[in-house]
């Protein structure tokens, strides 16, 4: 088996796009059935071993010495099979093989869940350990992994510095209280660190004592939040995207977040074909069009001051959001965001200098003294997209924030980074699972994540 192992569904397709496959080849591949059909004396196995998205066909015959054994294979079992390479270029498929030889590896019991039909998205979740084998989700996750290779690859290109930042924190970054505590005694919780702690929700603060020594540094790992939320954006468990930047202001931010944007987006249309194409006929029609206008774009900058004018302006002319009540120091909403990207600028768009009451205590504060040094990307049919910031340098300025917000004590070090050769850095952060929605056009997060955490989920 160690020698056949290495030719795979992948190799195959790619030697026939490379005009290297030759008819008449004899081979031995291992994987899966998708599906078995006879109509008595012809059969069609679609195979799949995992390697590449599209399917294999097997085709047996009567005249076939193992007929009867290849009728036998029920849809899921593993299977060796052996046969002979036929091109087939006048058909839907480019290559068939002729099946001379089959043995099951691994039976398929009677109530296998997954059977050739069509299934709904929300039973798949409860099988959520056998979905990968479903059509989406072989797209959703080769996607996946694409775009994850992606963000390194971008990143390590330009020469940035991979951190792994702790999971296991006694902070919540910004704040907002919504946490998982982490404790070895329900009693006790704060005797086996000596303090609270709880599960990460950012790594950008970890990640900003980084910059200060290495210039260039990311963070790409799971975040957490105890946030009772049954949206289909939300999850407790997701994966963020989380760059510094030393000697970066804000302009400087926004011209990586747009470079990143288009080479995560181009690498995954270049490198996952088959996949896109799919998520374009099945799941969202137009979806890679929706790509292509964000790559050939050049993103706008626009204050959130004016985009506060021109919702106020749409407003006045009869145009109807959920929420008409606009003001100058309110936060937008997905449908304020989507207005402004896709009826004004009708592209993607930075909206910058934000009111610094809504914005985290890290920003750094414009000469105004209203505004930070804040930027949210805003792409047509999802609103923001990715959110970053000028962080603040002034020892004594971010001393104050913290004061007011009380966690000067709690985060003393990342004061002092100030004081001990502090410069101007920046920063952004995306959540790697709703990028991937947005790429695959896929509407609820627990369907880009190979085993959601959800309130009230948690089955395996």
């Amino acid at each position: 088996m160690s020698q056949e192992r290495s030719l795979t569904n992948r190799k195959l397709f790619n030697s026939y796009f490379d005009k290297k496959l030759e008819d008449g080849t004899k081979i031995t591949l291992e994987g899966w059935v998708r599906s078995n059909r006879n109509n008595g004396s012809v059969g069609f196995i679609e195979f799949n071993d995992g390697s590449y998205f599209k399917n294999i066909q097997i085709v047996y015959t009567k005249e076939s010495a193992h007929y009867e054994e290849f009728t036998k294979v029920k849809y899921g079992s593993a299977i060796q099979v052996s046969g002979t390479i036929r091109l087939t270029p006048e058909m839907k498929q480019p290559f068939e093989i002729q099946g001379e030889e089959v043995i099951i590896l691994g039976d398929c019991a009677e109530d296998y869940p997954l059977q050739k039909k069509k299934t709904s998205f929300e039973f798949l979740r409860d099988i959520a350990y056998l979905r990968p084998r479903a059509n989406t989700f072989q797209a959703v996750y080769r996607v996946r992994n694409a775009l994850a290779f992606a963000v390194h690859k971008f990143f390590q290109e330009r020469g940035f510095i991979y951190v792994q930042t702790p999971e296991i924190t006694s902070n919540d970054a910004e704040g907002a209280g919504q946490v998982f505590h982490v404790c070895s005694d329900l009693k006790h919780p704060d005797e086996f660190f000596g303090t609270s702690a709880s599960l990460t929700v950012s790594g950008q603060l970890h990640a900003e004592a980084f910059a200060l020594a290495f210039r260039d540094v990311y963070t790409f790992g799971p975040t957490f939040r105890a946030e009772n939320s049954n949206t289909n954006r939300h999850a407790c468990e997701f994966w963020m995207i989380e760059p510094e930047m030393a000697f970066a202001d804000l302009e400087d931010n926004m011209d990586t977040i747009e470079a990143f944007i288009k080479y995560i987006i181009s690498y995954v249309l270049e490198n996952c074909k088959e996949e896109m194409n799919f998520f374009n006929n099945f799941i969202e029609k137009g979806v890679i069009d929706k790509l292509k206008l964000v790559i050939n774009s050049d993103f706008r900058r626009m204050t959130y001051t004016e985009g506060i004018e021109i919702l106020q302006k749409s407003v006045q002319n009869g145009h109807k959001f959920e929420n008409n009540d606009i003001f100058w120091g309110m936060d937008l909403q997905s449908e304020h965001e989507r207005f402004i990207t896709e009826e004004i600028v009708k592209g993607p768009v930075f909206l910058i200098d934000y009111p610094k009451e809504i914005k985290a205590f890290y920003m750094k504060v414009n000469a105004d003294n209203k505004t930070v040094a804040a930027c949210d990307l805003l792409v047509p049919k999802e609103g923001e997209i990715v959110g970053g910031s000028q962080r603040e340098e002034n020892f004594e300025k971010l001393q104050a924030k913290m004061k007011e917000q009380g966690n000067e004590a709690t985060l003393d070090w990342y004061l002092n980074l100030r004081k001990y050769g502090g410069c101007i850095h920046s920063g952004f952060g995306l959540g790697f699972d709703r990028l991937l929605m947005y790429i695959t056009g896929m509407q609820n997060i627990r369907d880009v994540q190979p085993f959601g955490r959800t309130p009230g989920s948690l089955k395996y």
